[in-house]
């Protein structure tokens, strides 16, 4: 065990080979903050305006009608957990429930999305050179791909929960990296004195460049996953210590490994979205450095509290992101959903419901459940608003909101108005595409990044080739985050075709019922 202050000279080649220091990043309102210009498009569709004397015609094709129905789309959901920092269920955990039930169980729920993993880094591997997944790891994506869900993950560097008797890092660094005494916490349940790993040591830049290489090898692109939390700094990963200090001899030291192991893991994982935590800099290890960084560089933002964040800061970030930005919402006070013990305010509320309708104040895409699947059954049963609101209006959800045929350049021009009906933009870039039935035309490009915005429109066109100016086509959209495309299910209640297609049949020039002016 060393002091706070030892080692002023530990890491001092590899920290001085991570990237300069920022230091630039004073405190600001995130709206109408520059971020950056979002992702690039790079066949981007003509958006307007479409004004009347542009065509010598037009007629509405087609008008949609949004839908109560939950739609599953990658970047929206709601997370039942596998594993948490302490575990399984509770079941599980007292020998009462098998992990495999418990896996189960909780993917077999209709109304989760997506399964999440929260576990130590001892938990995925146990020796140099090679992931060791603990058993829960395969659970998780085989009952994911039996049931049409997804996966999201968190590894933490550091984790109350077992200490003084365990850390979070595996054991082939125990001894190699040294431990910081940091003091003891009345606010994190046991009064026991916590110790952090010295993040800018030598031995630990090199294992958490190892681990990052490994994690990212193994799941960045996989097509079950959804994202994955950056690996930050403190407790549970969620780059803080509560009220104690860092382990860092002074701050400059903590921002620049921080950034250090920050960049490590953006230049590893270039497919699947990585989620920064919003937790402001209360350990004074650069967190808003950090976060500035991973806006710029496309990363989804998250908090692991909702009623008691550090408000009103931390809403004001989550809920003026940039828009092509998702937000992934936890919040661990009444995380069990037992029916029988959660209060109610004095409006009747249930405090958990309470809780997870401030998703949509926020405008965000993801709220957590969790390990309790039983419970989560109950709970959905006896309080149904609370599910059933978020999965219709949480995230995003799209519909071709009306559809026009104009004549326009000797041919026809279609335009599409895609309306949003949830509470948050697109997290990414939309891409529409039309297509002739027989598969063998087919038009796409990209809308502005993000757009269209919670409850909001966006008009897109496509010029049709002249020989093929009339007849039946097919509307589809695609969700492309960090050059990866997945399609996206329309929102309406409308009936679609068997692919997810959205009907249209644009009529010929000598059709009666075309409009001139307004």
């Amino acid at each position: 065990m060393v002091t706070r202050r030892g080692l002023l000279g530990a890491g001092a080649a590899m920290i001085a080979a991570q990237p300069l220091l920022r230091a630039d990043v004073p405190d600001h309102l995130w709206q109408g903050h520059d971020f950056g210009p979002g992702p690039r498009v790079t066949d981007r569709l003509n958006q307007g305006p479409f004004p009347v004397e542009q065509d010598e015609g037009w007629r509405t094709l087609a008008t949609t009608t949004q839908s109560s129905r939950a739609v599953r789309n990658f970047g929206v959901g709601l997370c039942g957990y596998t594993w948490e920092e302490g575990g399984a269920s509770l079941a599980v955990r007292a020998g009462k429930q098998t992990l495999e039930n418990h896996v189960e169980q909780m993917a077999s729920l209709p109304f989760v999305d997506v399964l999440y993993l929260r576990g130590e880094w001892r938990d995925v591997q146990s020796r140099p050179g090679k992931l060791d997944l603990t058993p829960v790891w395969k659970l998780t994506f085989d009952a994911a791909k039996a049931f049409g869900k997804r996966v999201a993950f968190r590894v933490m560097l550091s984790n109350t929960v077992f200490q003084p008797k365990r850390l979070a890092l595996p054991d082939f660094l125990m001894g190699k990296v040294p431990l910081v005494e940091i003091g003891k916490a009345h606010d994190l349940g046991n009064l026991v004195a916590y110790r952090e790993p010295r993040y800018d040591h030598p031995e630990f830049l090199r294992a958490f460049r190892e681990l990052n290489e490994l994690l990212a090898a193994e799941f960045d692109g996989h097509p079950q996953m959804e994202f994955a939390d950056l690996m930050m700094y403190g407790f549970w990963g969620e780059a803080h210590t509560s009220d104690l200090p860092s382990p860092f001899p002074d701050y400059l030291t903590a921002e620049r490994t921080m950034m250090g192991l920050t960049r490590m893991q953006l230049e590893s994982w270039k497919k699947t979205p990585l989620a920064v935590n919003t937790e402001p800099d209360i350990s004074r290890v650069g967190n808003r450095e950090v976060q500035d960084m991973c806006l710029r560089e496309g990363c989804w933002v998250r908090s692991d509290s909702i009623l008691n964040i550090e408000e009103p800061l931390q809403v004001e970030m989550l809920a003026n992101r940039p828009p092509w930005l998702a937000a992934v919402m936890e919040d661990g006070e009444h995380r069990d959903y037992d029916v029988d013990t959660i209060p109610s305010d004095a409006a009747g509320i249930n405090l958990r419901e309470k809780a997870m309708l401030h998703v949509l104040d926020l405008g965000a895409n993801y709220w957590s459940l969790w390990t309790e699947a039983g419970n989560l059954k109950r709970y959905h049963e006896r309080y149904p608003r609370g599910f059933t609101t978020l999965q219709q209006r949480m995230g995003y959800r799209l519909r071709p909101s009306w559809v026009w045929q104009r004549k326009r350049f000797g041919t026809s021009e279609v335009i599409v108005c895609v309306g949003n009906d949830g509470v948050a933009a697109v997290p990414g870039v939309l891409r529409l595409s039309i297509e002739s039935m027989d598969g063998k035309f087919r038009m796409s490009g990209g809308l502005d990044a993000g757009h269209p915005f919670g409850g909001r429109i966006r008009q897109a066109s496509f010029v049709i080739p002249r020989e093929m100016a009339a007849g039946r086509f097919k509307l589809y959209a695609e969700l492309e985050t960090k050059g990866v495309r997945r399609p996206v299910s329309w929102a309406c209640e409308q009936p679609l075709e068997a692919d997810g297609g959205f009907l249209i049949e644009l009529q010929p020039a000598d059709a009666p019922g075309w409009r001139k002016g307004v």
